[in-house]
């Protein structure tokens, strides 16, 4: 496939964690598509040459570094020899993460630890990377990829929810310090909504059937065309697909009633008919590795166009029709009282 020479993208640097399947895997993907030189992190040296040679089929140079984003100084040192290997570093994409489905009283509190030190002290790591290198040069934009879950906690995914509404806490802090700088460094979230990923092929899980996306499911190349546009314009935050606004603007109004409906929806929801094969194998601790790919097992009916919509003019909206609701509701009370 011929690179598009006009897109912003082409002859970029980006670096992306968690690049050897799912999300970061097809962000990879459409990223050489446009051209841009690719710093490539993940566990799995295996699944990463995987995809750096379906990047390098497209004509794009990469530049493979096997870690662990837990390990801090892994990817302080993968962020220079990536500079080293490709040039300075335009983009940094913190796609990596674990979970584990389970009642949180059956979570081991290493398991809790694990989900924490991948998903949101890997986002650290990542961003600490990136700013190193990126801070002295007064540009680049570090893109982090977040969830509705960020915002709503759900049954069954308390780690994974507290570590996402943890990397948004971080951001919001490191954002303001970045501003108090006068630095030229940006930082953007897209929040996802449910993606048809390999991480319900490999997730822990101490349920007897196995887990599956709750919710309308998108295809990873969609997510990974929203991260490319945070990439290229970069804004404070993207909501990508109506149940995503749907869910962050149902938190913010009303959180109880929130509470409720994850009770009744999200706990059921979560649980597919099948049940785990004997030789299941999970990611919490170790890589598995057998073929890492971008999508999961849900691929029919999933969905390959969602909105992105800017989550500054989402809350405006909301806040306008909000309004609009309280105005009419008001005008109806004074008619029925003149009467």
């Amino acid at each position: 496939m011929r690179q598009n020479t006009q897109d912003a993208l082409f002859g970029r640097v980006i670096a992306i964690t968690g690049a050897s399947a799912g999300v970061g895997r097809a962000t990879a993907l459409a990223a050489a598509r446009a051209g841009a030189s690719l710093l490539l992190m993940a566990r799995s040296q295996t699944a990463l040459e995987a995809v750096a040679d379906e990047a390098r089929a497209l004509g794009v140079r990469v530049h493979v570094a096997p870690l662990d984003v837990a390990d801090a100084e892994a990817a302080r040192q993968a962020a220079h020899a990536g500079e080293q290997a490709l040039g300075p570093i335009d983009v940094w994409v913190n796609s990596a993460m674990v979970t584990v489905f389970s009642p949180i009283a059956r979570l081991d509190p290493e398991e809790i630890a694990q989900v924490t030190r991948v998903t949101y002290l890997g986002s650290v790591h990542g961003a600490l990377a990136a700013l190193e290198v990126m801070r002295g040069r007064d540009r680049g934009v570090i893109v982090q990829v977040g969830s509705a879950l960020a915002y709503r906690g759900i049954p069954l995914q308390a780690p994974y929810c507290a570590a996402k509404h943890a990397i948004r806490g971080f951001l919001d802090s490191l954002r303001a310090e970045l501003i108090h700088e006068g630095c030229g460094v940006q930082v953007s979230e897209v929040h996802l909504p449910a993606v048809n990923t390999p991480q319900f092929n490999w997730a822990r899980a101490h349920t007897s059937r196995r887990p599956q996306p709750v919710g309308e499911i998108h295809a990873p190349e969609v997510a990974a065309e929203a991260i490319l546009t945070a990439a290229r314009h970069p804004r404070r935050e993207y909501w990508l697909g109506a149940s995503t606004a749907q869910t962050i603007i149902g938190q913010t109004v009303a959180p109880q009633l929130m509470d409720r409906m994850m009770a009744d929806m999200a706990w059921e929801g979560q649980f597919s008919d099948a049940t785990f094969p004997p030789d299941y194998q999970d990611n919490l601790f170790a890589t598995v590795e057998p073929p890492h790919r971008t999508e999961g097992r849900f691929s029919a009916g999933q969905r390959m166009a969602a909105p992105l919509i800017p989550g500054d003019l989402a809350r405006v909206a909301a806040v306008a029709a909000g309004a609009a609701a309280f105005a009419g509701l008001g005008l109806l009370i004074g008619r029925l009282g003149r009467r």
